[in-house]
């Protein structure tokens, strides 16, 4: 047998072997390179943050400021309850991760273990409220309803309850003076997440993990003020975690208050009117559809004329702002949420979107002037208008013969802005518009203040619509492909409406501009914008920044920083037409459409201005508004599905004025009765105990509806005529 020499395998073992020791110098020499970063060039960094994690902070929570009422009432303040939390890091230390102690704890709250086991759960995309959003690392908690021998049993049988708390705390209190909710005016709190620690750690107010943050309304806006800042002590403990000594301490500083322009007494007669009229709608018989209106959801909101500031603000459905203290259960969770529900959390107000029917008129109105029509001319009311083969009708078939512009606001004449939109639409070029088309009754509605937000201090206030030829132009690049898709030449109504936008949905057509002009189509508003509206014609044209808050007051009174009314713009409008829409205005409640709604009103002592609007939506039933103002206030209602707007809001607008002025069922004021008859004006004090002189608020106590024959005014139509009107 053949031997085979071992030389020829020595050159590569020896390759093996220098690349062998390269490889273990490089790691010696990259090691050697990391412990001199960590030791020599970042030592003292490290020995720093080292130090540090032999100091713990005992964190002391801010008492949150309250939230008042113009007259100082707290709408949104704290109170002292027994609070159960459970440490999830200590329950996750055990076998079965807690459950067996939270079965327990459920039996003794009175409630379901699975509920309780839903509120320690941590919150991410998969998991479903109720859930906790907040640190894993903070007490969660439980319930904030304990009872006394709640408290006492868990604390007492502690070996039973490990890392479950039973502690006094103060929590937040939507007290809801005088039956008033308020809810989506002050919206509501809950735990700060990690991801708002990391994003707030290096701005002038950083967060705890113990904090509490507003997630809507004046809570969320004026969170920074109302928070304060937590006290936190820190101690020096050793490795066993033994206090050593006290390393440093920051005294927690009260959140401040904020004073509204809300008057809870206000806020809770348009609550309760808002709710009666939608209940009183759904008793109506609708017969366009062949059954009652549906009434599924409304806004009111009341506004200081001459600042924007807002008196009342309700929203319909609504809910109660406590739920969420202390954590929201499940069934709670699902009720706000739900489609079901018509998810209340949203305020209508500043975030229902509609279109506007004929209280949009007025904007109509100005557009007409501006482009060169005279107020005074006369302009014909005829039952109809035609279009080619389309036949556009004025409400109830109406002929009025000619009559002028203020006259068509009065008995609110579809057809003669239906003429004027189409003369415009005429002269700027029709479908193949001019280069520099003027298109007034577009360009006015945003001069109005339309299609953009009003600035009002609540969060995710929406701008509203106006359909102009860039929207329509971009509508339907956004919708073309659809269009063409679903679209059928000769199919259903859709189906050829899609076939006809598709082919030309870009185009400004004659029907877009007559249906614009009564406030109909595309077009969308919100009642914040309305309320604005009709607030700017009272005062004589000047568009305001709604506000709700007047004041941030420190907690002991002495730094008071106010919150001055901001302008927004000007009515396109001159004093000459101003004056003439006032006037009109007048007459819509004195001989016009509203009229039947103000019989028995003082209107040589509170002169009363008013527009009705109906507005038709496919594939629902109308929407009902009501705008109208005095030289103190504006107030708006909507309803959705909800009838005509003189029918089903007209009733509690009126009362809501009733209530403000003390007008009797005679039609006499007795301003002994009257709850505000003219705006708040000055601040509520506050003592240097932070304690608070508001004055008592007793529940709304309606009056009864006024007999028939108050409701009706001499030259005006019989009621039961006016029940079909506009």
């Amino acid at each position: 047998m053949t031997n085979i020499p071992e030389t020829g395998r020595t050159p590569r073992v020896q390759i093996r072997l220098v690349v062998l020791q390269i490889l273990v110098l490089s790691l010696l020499l990259t090691l050697g390179g990391r412990l001199w970063y960590l030791q020599v060039r970042n030592g003292d960094e490290y020995a720093k943050e080292a130090s540090g994690n032999h100091v713990q902070q005992v964190v002391t929570p801010a008492v949150r400021g309250s939230i008042l009422d113009a007259r100082g009432i707290p709408i949104a303040d704290n109170e002292t309850r027994l609070v159960v939390s459970a440490s999830r890091t200590e329950l996750m230390k055990m076998e079965d991760d807690g459950k067996g102690v939270l079965t327990k704890l459920a039996g003794v709250l009175g409630m379901k273990p699975q509920e309780v086991m839903e509120k320690v759960r941590l919150c991410d995309a998969k998991t479903p409220q109720p859930c906790w959003n907040g640190s894993p690392y903070q007490p969660i908690p439980i319930t904030d309803e304990a009872t006394p021998k709640q408290a006492l049993q868990i604390r007492e049988r502690g070996e039973d309850f490990p890392g479950i708390t039973a502690e006094p705390t103060a929590v937040r209190r939507y007290a809801g003076p005088g039956g008033s909710n308020t809810a989506q005016v002050l919206g509501y709190l809950s735990p700060v997440t990690d991801a708002e620690i990391e994003k707030a750690k290096d701005t002038s107010s950083p967060y705890l993990r113990s904090d509490q943050v507003g997630r809507s309304g004046l809570e969320r806006t004026y969170d920074k003020d109302l928070r304060g800042k937590a006290g936190v002590t820190r101690y020096e403990v050793d490795n066993l975690g033994r206090v050593i000594g006290r390393a440093k301490s920051d005294k927690a500083e009260p959140g401040a208050n904020v004073v509204t322009s809300i008057d809870a007494r206000v806020q809770s007669v348009a609550e309760y009117e808002l709710n009666e009229a939608m209940e009183a709608a759904r008793h109506e018989f609708d017969k366009n559809t062949g059954e009652n209106y549906k009434a599924d959801s409304g806004a009111v909101v009341v506004m200081e004329a001459k600042t924007g500031r807002v008196v009342a603000m309700a929203s319909n459905p609504a809910y109660d702002p406590n739920a969420w203290v202390g954590g929201i259960s499940g069934k709670d969770y699902a009720k706000l949420t739900g489609k079901k529900s018509n998810y209340p959390l949203l305020n209508r107000a500043t975030q229902g979107q509609a279109a506007p029917g004929s209280i949009f008129k007025v904007v109509s109105t100005t557009a007409a002037v501006n482009a060169g029509y005279p107020f005074d001319g006369k302009y014909p009311c005829t039952s109809s208008y035609s279009i080619g083969s389309q036949v556009f009708k004025n409400f109830e078939s109406e002929n009025y013969g000619p009559i002028s512009l203020g006259r068509a606001l009065e008995v609110s004449c579809d057809t003669v802005f239906y003429g004027l939109a189409h003369n415009e639409w005429k002269k700027d070029g029709g479908t193949k518009p001019k280069k520099n088309a003027h298109d007034w009754f577009f360009k006015t509605a945003k001069q109005f203040g339309l299609s953009k937000k009003t600035g009002i201090d609540l969060p995710s206030e929406v701008s509203g619509r106006i359909p102009d030829r860039k929207w329509k132009q971009d509508f339907w690049k956004a919708n073309k492909d659809s269009w063409c898709k679903a679209g059928k030449k000769d199919g259903d109504y859709i189906q050829r409406l899609s076939y006809e936008n598709c082919l030309e949905g870009n185009q400004m057509r004659a029907g877009d501009t007559v249906n614009y002009s009564i406030g109909q189509g595309d077009t969308l508003v919100t009642p914040i914008q309305m309320a604005s509206i009709y607030a700017a014609i009272s005062n004589g044209g000047t568009l305001h920044q709604p506000e709700i808050a007047k004041a941030v007051v420190s907690a002991d009174g002495k730094h008071v920083s106010e919150i001055a009314p901001k302008v927004n713009s000007k009515l396109p409008m001159n004093a000459k037409t101003r004056d003439q829409i006032d006037e009109a205005l007048a007459g819509v409640a004195t001989r016009g459409t509203a009229a039947w709604r103000f019989g028995g009103w003082p209107q040589d002592k509170i002169p009363m201005h008013a527009k009705t609007g109906t507005a038709e939506v496919y594939g629902k039933q109308t929407t009902s508004w009501f705008a109208t103002y005095t030289k103190d206030y504006s107030i708006v209602m909507t309803i959705s599905q909800g009838g005509t707007g003189s029918g089903a809001s007209g009733p509690a607008v009126r009362k809501i004025y009733d209530a403000l002025y003390g007008i009797d069922e005679n039609g006499k004021q007795n301003k002994k009765k009257a709850l505000l008859p003219q705006p708040e004006k000055n601040l509520p004090k506050i003592a240097p105990d932070g304690s608070i002189d508001a004055p008592k608020i007793e529940p709304y106590a309606p009056q009864k509806d006024e007999p028939p024959a108050q409701q009706e005014l001499a030259g005006a139509l019989p009621a039961s005529a006016y029940g079909r009107r506009d």
